[in-house]
């Protein structure tokens, strides 16, 4: 067989590809992989649909001579676009393996180019970071490129999805790119995220503190909130990518993924009828409702190790994707506190940015008292809640499951802040305050002149539990618009939804508003 003659220009492009290829070089491609680290090139192939990846800039070269004179194609990023699950996305993945993946005038006009070609066509971006920070040779110049990255990430809010994966360092000014996208993960033991690092804060504070326990990745997830997914390794980290983008449509204007589902959508769940306690004051497991109602019990929980005691993530009611916010019982009796009510905010804006109905599962004995929570704000921070639950206009469905007590049942998405549909189970009690607070402050002077005080106390709490303590009231006013057994949940959310999937609803025309930051 007659050996094919290659061109020689063609032979000196695929010479250069796989110069491209290598990045860095093998020395510190292997050096990557003894961290538990994928290359950057590894991950996009592993994050996309295989062989969709069209990449972008891959003979773009850094500018100047503050590099020591060595030049590598990319200039420390992989940039371009592919599919998941068959849609389009746009994505950068920075090397390490070229100058620590730090940031220059190309790598950053990289990363632009990336960000527009998202915005125009609608389409999520998703940015896989592992940089050592701006290049210190780039001085101001690499400062200008984080602003203007930081520029089209603002442009970009709630137009498209934006997506930040940690999987190494990112520090300094780099950290505002991803607190400024929607969701970030993390990788445990590999990443980690701060303004400062160690060495600046054991100069200013004299605090002596590792990468870790300043801002890896259980920190992020667990006690800052600054991250939303924690995985164990890369791989990990970009399948949860993938499935999180499966809930997400791909732009403002683009409905949710629709996914058929086999479980079926009249199905009625018995066990429901038993998870919520007789005894008020006795705690529960609310992820346990929520597993028994969505779609094959599959929800992906969102700031999962943060503000444990409110839940949000992702599900699906009868094929359609759906936003979830509950309240937990399991921790602090599911009171709303500052950073349950940030997280829940934040999710609610979220969903309601991309057209994510939101369902609102209510057993909230209040506020948190406390002088550390006033000091805090948790005025203010109560109010971002309300404020996001009265902006939203997307379909809006709330179960009250159990407590419903004073403003807190205002602010959880009630019939007064534009609920569409509002449920409650024959268990929920809506109420100014708990029953032992009411008897003691209406019925005081009675209470205080009877033979026997606390036989009178426990009188007329069990009248006023049986006469108040209840969703009936509630009802007939309106502010229900039916009380349910809990085993018909699924079907009746599923009904509501379908219902109310062509809702129309707007806000005044303005500029924006001036939420309660």
């Amino acid at each position: 067989m007659e050996r094919e003659e290659i061109d020689p220009k063609i032979a000196r492009l695929r010479e250069l590809k796989e110069q491209a290829l290598l990045g860095g070089g093998q020395k510190r491609i292997d050096q990557q992989h003894a961290k538990g680290k994928l290359t950057a090139r590894e991950r996009i192939d592993l994050l996309l649909d295989d062989g969709s990846f069209e990449e972008i800039g891959m003979f773009v070269q850094g500018r100047g001579d503050g590099n020591g004179g060595l030049q590598y194609f990319g200039d420390g990023v992989v940039t371009g676009y592919g599919r998941i699950e068959g849609r389009l996305v746009y994505v950068f993945s920075q090397d390490f393996t070229v100058f620590g993946g730090s940031l220059d005038e190309a790598h950053a006009e990289k990363i632009v180019k990336i960000m527009e070609l998202a915005t125009r066509n609608g389409a999520p971006l998703i940015g896989l970071n592992d940089s050592g920070g701006a290049r210190i040779q780039g001085g101001v110049v690499s400062l200008g490129g984080y602003a203007d990255i930081f520029l089209r990430n603002t442009l970009a809010s709630g137009v498209i999805p934006q997506i930040s994966a940690i999987m190494g360092p990112c520090a300094g000014g780099a950290v505002y790119s991803p607190a400024l996208t929607d969701f970030i993960l993390m990788v445990r033991d590999t990443s980690y995220m701060f303004v400062t690092g160690p060495n600046v804060v054991k100069t200013v504070t004299q605090e002596d503190v590792t990468f870790e326990e300043l801002g890896g990745a259980s920190i992020h997830n667990g006690t800052s909130g600054v991250a939303h997914f924690a995985a164990a390794n890369d791989e990990e980290c970009l399948l949860t990518l993938r499935r999180l983008l499966s809930f997400i449509p791909s732009n403002n204007l683009d409905d949710p993924p629709y996914v058929p589902t086999d479980d079926p959508l009249d199905r009625e769940d018995h066990e429901l009828n038993r998870l919520v306690p007789a005894q008020a004051t006795k705690s529960y497991d609310m992820k346990e409702i929520i597993h028994h109602i969505v779609d094959n019990a599959d929800f992906l929980e969102v700031h999962e190790h943060w503000a444990q005691n409110i839940i949000v993530g992702f599900a699906r009611l009868g094929g359609r994707s759906v936003g979830i916010v509950a309240q937990q019982p399991a921790v602090l009796a599911g009171v709303l506190d500052i950073n349950s009510s940030d997280k829940a905010a934040r999710f609610v804006r979220f969903c309601d940015c991309f057209n994510i109905p939101i369902i609102t599962f209510v057993d909230v004995p209040g506020f948190l008292p406390g002088m550390g929570q006033e000091h805090g704000g948790i005025i203010r921070h109560g109010a971002k809640l309300l404020y996001a639950y009265c902006e939203a206009t997307v379909p809006k469905i709330t179960v009250i499951t159990r407590k419903a007590y004073g403003g807190a049942y205002d602010v959880m998405s009630s019939k007064h802040v534009r609920g569409d549909i509002n449920l409650a189970w024959p268990t929920a009690e809506i109420a100014v305050m708990g029953i032992d607070g009411a008897v003691n402050i209406i019925y005081k002077d009675i209470i205080e002149q009877a033979a026997d005080p606390e036989a009178k106390r426990k009188e007329l709490v069990a009248d006023y539990q049986e006469r108040f303590a209840n969703p009936y009231i509630a009802a007939a006013r309106g502010y229900l618009d039916a009380i349910i057994e809990p085993q018909q949940t699924r079907p009746k959310l599923i009904r509501a939804l379908e219902s109310l999937k062509d809702k129309r609803d707007t806000n005044p025309p303005k500029k924006h508003g001036n939420m309660p930051l």
